[in-house]
């Protein structure tokens, strides 16, 4: 048989996903070329990354081991407590007990496009999602931890599986009959309430990105609400829009707030 070239073997290594890379790496171990041997220990190295990356997936499982009692087990985030402009928005998600979803993350630790590609997986494999959100006038209504507290209450009850557990990124829920855990930094040690901060983000952004079609000048794209030093000009510049918070911008315009 005509031995591959170097190029052809590449692809080969390139085309094949990573948990067949094994029979690859046995087929070409032996051959002594040093461009052979370098797509083997780069295979090799992709084999171990995605056996870290198991390994972590299994420890931010460790909540959810916990409660395993619990037959539908919620984790619940926010979005956009903090910025100028735009709503809080809520997320709930119950995962299969066999999730097999890997690199869910706190979603800020996530690049935006690594977030859309976990989005449509999360929506797909979920046994359920929920998605909350409050509007800048809400806010300014009642203020801002009301407010999240309101959207975490829609995003539940957008459920179409009832949890019996809920895992929430540090807050207690009031109003909330089903038992709660708040965990410290929720986002970056539970599964669910890591799926929960993706979908919430994924939501919240591709909202902005519209507000900003509708709302130009505020750069609402990039920095979806924040109070980047491009937003702060363009607010004294311009003054606010309706999806500013009346309650967040008094320290930069008179709002009469």
């Amino acid at each position: 048989m005509e031995q591959k070239t170097i190029g052809e073997i590449r692809e080969l290594f390139a085309g094949t996903k990573t948990e067949q890379l094994p029979d690859i790496i046995e087929a070409y171990q032996e051959d002594k070329r040093s461009g052979v041997q370098k797509l083997v220990e780069q295979a090799k190295k992709r084999i171990h990354k995605l056996e870290a990356e198991k390994e972590r997936i299994w420890n931010l499982q460790k909540f959810e081991r916990e409660y395993s009692d619990y037959h539908y087990i919620c984790g619940i985030d926010e979005v956009g407590r903090g910025p100028l402009a735009g709503p809080v928005v809520a997320g709930a998600v119950i995962l299969p007990k066999d999730c097999d979803i890997l690199y869910i993350n706190d979603s800020k630790k996530l690049s935006a496009a690594k977030r859309e590609e976990l989005y449509d997986e999360i929506m797909q494999k979920a046994v359920a999602t929920g998605i909350g959100m409050v509007s800048p006038a809400r806010i300014d209504e009642i203020n801002i931890l009301q407010a999240t507290y309101e959207a975490m209450h829609q995003a539940i009850m957008q459920l179409k599986t009832a949890p019996d557990l809920l895992l929430n990124d540090a807050v207690t829920i009031p109003g909330i009959k089903i038992r709660q855990v708040p965990i410290i930094k929720g986002d970056a040690k539970s599964i669910s309430i890591g799926a929960a901060s993706i979908i919430a983000k994924v939501t919240r952004d591709r909202l902005m990105e519209e507000y900003d079609k509708i709302l130009p000048g505020y750069g609402f794209a990039s920095n979806k609400g924040y109070g980047s030093a491009e937003h702060i000009e363009a607010l004294k510049r311009l003054g606010p829009t309706p999806i500013h918070r009346a309650t967040f911008i008094r320290n930069f315009i008179e709002t009469g707030a």
